[in-house]
C-alpha cells in the first residue's frame, strides 16, 4: 500500500514537473512571438512615420538585422522598450513642426487606422510611447523616401526598396524581413484591412512562428502565401517556382467548376488530349487519388486567395487535378453510373487549345442585342451601338475583362450624367488614414440614346475593371444585373515585390457605390441571381444569357421599364 501510494506520488510529481516545464517553454515561446510582433511594428512605424529614415535603399533593412539580436535578449518590457529608444534616438533628432490637416474631417475614411498601441503603456515604457506619440505628432510629410502615389489614381507605388539579391532563406532574420515588410504595407496602405476576416494584429502572432521555424525553402514560400491569402484579396495572389511545384506543374486537359464539392468538367484546355481519356463535359469528378473534392479543398483552402467563397472555388483552378506525376485516378459519375479510372497529366505548354471565332456584337432571336465585353475594343462602340440601335434589349456580357469600352457605351444609356463610384485613396501624409475622393460620373455627352432594355451579365470571373465596367452600365434606366456574386476585388492594383522573390499585388484603392456602399468582398450584386447547373453544363447551356432572354422578353411585351 504504502509502495503503491509512493508511487503515485512520485508519477504526480513528475507530471507537476512536467507541467510546470511545459508552461514555462510556452509563455516564453509567446514572450519570443510577442517581442517580434512589436518589433515588426516599430519597425514598420518608424520607416514610414519618422522623417529622417530615408538614407538609402539598405539602410532601414540593415537597421532591422541589428536590432534583432538585442531584440532576442531583451527580458522584459524595460529592456525591450530600451532597445526601440536606442533604435529611435540612432535615427536623430525629429523636428517639432506644426501640421496643417487641410482635408476637411467628413473626408477621412478611418476604418483601417489604429495607432493605439503606440500608447500601450502596458507594452511598451512610458518614455517610449512618449516618443512614438511625438513622432506620429510630427510625421514626414510630402515625398517619401520608401512609397509614392500612382498619379491621378491614388494607390501606392513602392520605390527604394532593395530585393537583396543575396537573400538567404535558411536565415531567420531575412525570413523576418519579408514578413515585417509585406505585413507593414497591409497594415498602412491596403484600403480593406477592416474586412478581413482576421484581425491583421492577430495575423502578425500567428505567422511568426510558421516564419521562424522553416525548415525548408518551400515551406518558407508557403508561409509567404498563406500571409497573402490571409488578406481576403481576390487580386493577391502569389506564384514563386515552389509554390508552383506544391501544386504541381502537370495539368489534365480539361477546365472544370466546382458544384457542391464535386468538380464539374466544363471544357477542354486539348479536346484532342482530353478524348484520348474519354474526359466529356458533364463528367462528375468525386474523388482524385482517392481523397474528395472537399478534403482537397479544406487541406488547401489556406493557399487559395479569394475575396469571396464563389473566387475561392474559382482559384481553385489547379489545387484538385494538379500535381507532379504523368496521372492520377479519378471516381466520377457519368449517366447517373460510377466509375473509377486513371487519366494523363501534361505540362501546360503542351496544350493546344481551340480559337474561338465569337463575334464582338451580335443580334440573338426577338431582336435581342449581345456584346461580349471582353473583345470589345473602345474603337468598336460606335459601329455596335448603331447596329444595335434598334434592338429592344441590349445585353452585355461581363464575364471577362473589359477593355474600357464602358465609357464610350455609356453615352449612349444616359442622357445626363450620372454619378457611379467613389473611391477611397491612401494619404501618405498620415499613413494608415485613407480619403475620400469625389464621385465620378459616366455618361451624358451629346449624341444618340439607347431606348431599349440593358441587361449585364455577371459571375465569379467578373473582377476589378470588370466589376467598375458594371458599375457604370448599371446607371442605364433600365438596367437589371443578371447571374451570380462578382469577385469582390475592385480598384486599381499596386505591385508588391518583397525580399524573396516575392512577387503579389493587392487592391490598392477602395471602391464604392455613390453612396457610400461596399464593392470589395461583396462584388456587384446581381438583381436577378442564376448560377450554372448540372444539367445545364452537360447540355452546354448558358443558363444565364438564357434567364436574361426570358426577362426582356417579359419585360419588354409587359411593356416594363422598372427593375
Amino acid at each position: 500500500m504504502k509502495r503503491s501510494r509512493l508511487l503515485m506520488t512520485i508519477i504526480i510529481i513528475g507530471l507537476l514537473s512536467y507541467l510546470t516545464v511545459s508552461y514555462f517553454q510556452t509563455q516564453n515561446r509567446l514572450w519570443e512571438t510577442k517581442k517580434l510582433a512589436s518589433t515588426a511594428k516599430i519597425w514598420g512605424f518608424l520607416k514610414y512615420y519618422h522623417p529622417n529614415i530615408g538614407k538609402d535603399p539598405f539602410y532601414w533593412d540593415k537597421q532591422l538585422f541589428t536590432v534583432l539580436p538585442q531584440i532576442k535578449e531583451a527580458g522584459n518590457r524595460e529592456e525591450l522598450s530600451k532597445v526601440y529608444l536606442e533604435l529611435i534616438n540612432s535615427l536623430g533628432e525629429v523636428p517639432n513642426i506644426t501640421i496643417v490637416d487641410t482635408i476637411p474631417a467628413d473626408q477621412y475614411f478611418n476604418k483601417n487606422f489604429n495607432l493605439a498601441w503606440i500608447s500601450n503603456e502596458e507594452i511598451f515604457s512610458k518614455e517610449l510611447c512618449t516618443k512614438l506619440k511625438f513622432i506620429e505628432e510630427n510625421r514626414a510629410q510630402g515625398d517619401h523616401y520608401y512609397v509614392s502615389s500612382t498619379p491621378y489614381v491614388g494607390n501606392i507605388q513602392l520605390k527604394n526598396e532593395p530585393l537583396h539579391n543575396n537573400f538567404d532563406w535558411t536565415k531567420k532574420e531575412y525570413r523576418l524581413l519579408s514578413l515585417f515588410k509585406y505585413w507593414n504595407i497591409i497594415e498602412y496602405f491596403f484600403p480593406y484591412k477592416y474586412q478581413m476576416d482576421q484581425n491583421w494584429d492577430e495575423v502578425l502572432l500567428e505567422m511568426i512562428p510558421k516564419f521562424t521555424n522553416c525548415q525548408s525553402e518551400e515551406e518558407f514560400h508557403l508561409a509567404m502565401l498563406e500571409l497573402v491569402v490571409k488578406i481576403n484579396d481576390s487580386h493577391a495572389g502569389l506564384r514563386t517556382c515552389h509554390t508552383n511545384q506544391y501544386f504541381g506543374l502537370q495539368w489534365i486537359p480539361a477546365r472544370f467548376k466546382i458544384i457542391d464539392d464535386q468538380a464539374i468538367i466544363t471544357g477542354f484546355y486539348d479536346r484532342m488530349l482530353a478524348e484520348e481519356d474519354d474526359l466529356q463535359i458533364g463528367d462528375i469528378v468525386t474523388k482524385v487519388d482517392g481523397k474528395s473534392i472537399s478534403k482537397i479543398l479544406q487541406e488547401r483552402n489556406k493557399y487559395i486567395h479569394a475575396s469571396n467563397a464563389s473566387v475561392k472555388l474559382r482559384n481553385a483552378y489547379n489545387c484538385i487535378f494538379n500535381g507532379s506525376t504523368d496521372s492520377l485516378n479519378i471516381e466520377f459519375i457519368r449517366e447517373g453510373k460510377s466509375h473509377c479510372k486513371i487519366i494523363r497529366r501534361y505540362p501546360f505548354s503542351k496544350f493546344s487549345p481551340e480559337k474561338s471565332n465569337d463575334p464582338k456584337w451580335k443580334i440573338l432571336e426577338n431582336n435581342i442585342g449581345y456584346v461580349n465585353m471582353g473583345i470589345l475594343d473602345r474603337k468598336d462602340v460606335p459601329a455596335m451601338m448603331d447596329s444595335l440601335m434598334n434592338t429592344k434589349a441590349i445585353v452585355f456580357d461581363v464575364r471577362n475583362y473589359p477593355r474600357g469600352s464602358m465609357y464610350d457605351i455609356s453615352n449612349y444609356l444616359n442622357e445626363k450624367p450620372k454619378e457611379f463610384v467613389k473611391f477611397t485613396i491612401p494619404n501618405l501624409n498620415y499613413p494608415g488614414k485613407f480619403t475620400w475622393t469625389q464621385s465620378i460620373k459616366c455618361g451624358g455627352k451629346e449624341g444618340p440614346k439607347y431606348n431599349g432594355q440593358v441587361v449585364i451579365l455577371v459571375n465569379e470571373t467578373t473582377q476589378s475593371h470588370a466589376e467598375f465596367t458594371t458599375m457604370c452600365l448599371q446607371t442605364a434606366p433600365n438596367a437589371i444585373v443578371i447571374g451570380s456574386q462578382t469577385s469582390g476585388a475592385d480598384g486599381n492594383v499596386s505591385l508588391l515585390n518583397i525580399p524573396g522573390e516575392f512577387k503579389s499585388y493587392m487592391t490598392g484603392i477602395g471602391v464604392f457605390y455613390p453612396d457610400s456602399r461596399e464593392t470589395q468582398r461583396i462584388g456587384i450584386i446581381p438583381d436577378i441571381e442564376v448560377k450554372p447547373t448540372l444539367e445545364g453544363i452537360k447540355a452546354q447551356k448558358d443558363e444565364v444569357l438564357e434567364k436574361a432572354i426570358v426577362v426582356i422578353k417579359n419585360t419588354t411585351d409587359k411593356g416594363i421599364t422598372q427593375k
